[in-house]
């Protein structure tokens, strides 16, 4: 055996370990980009759904009909959560004598939204939302032009306000 030989075999060791120290660090680094995009997905998919949620339930919100005030409420209480859905659970009945009483009809439009804040679980989203409001005292409709925050839960796979704020 040469001194060539000898040097060729001593140094293609190093030469592996260098090449899978360099192939170990690419594939870490594929996996953790490969787990940020996951994330920023998931967030983006979030925010996504909740503001379709959001939107929704501001129209479910926003309009009321003294004459189906049992079927609006059912609305509002089914896609509400914790400590809003208590609150407005416990404040129907007051909200609903004063509705009956003035013959009050609502219509909400969504004129715009936005995503403030957003987790994969929880998102919090601005409304401009356009209320066409009459009751017996004033038949000729008024509109009412209103910002709403609304936090949306994801409970159970499903979207859910945990939040509302009249701005």
């Amino acid at each position: 055996m040469t001194d060539v030989d000898r040097v060729g075999r001593r140094g293609r060791p190093w030469l592996v370990v260098a090449l899978s120290a360099v192939a170990i660090a690419a594939v870490t680094t594929a996996g953790l980009l490969g787990w940020e995009v996951r994330g920023q997905r998931s967030v983006a998919d979030a925010e996504q759904q909740a503001m379709a949620a959001a939107q929704q339930y501001a129209v479910i919100l926003t309009r009321v009909d003294a004459a189906t005030l049992d079927a609006n409420f059912a609305a509002v209480l089914d896609g509400a959560t914790g400590e809003f859905k208590d609150m407005y659970s416990q404040s129907s009945s007051h909200l609903r004598q004063a509705l009956v009483d003035n013959d009050a009809k609502a219509d909400g439009t969504v004129i715009a939204a936005g995503v403030r804040s957003a987790t994969v679980d929880t998102v919090e989203v601005m409304l401009f939302v356009d209320q066409t409001v009459t009751n017996a005292s004033n038949p000729q409709p008024r509109l009412d032009r209103n910002r709403i925050v609304i936090t949306m839960q994801r409970i159970d796979g499903r979207w859910l306000a945990g939040d509302v704020e009249i701005l």
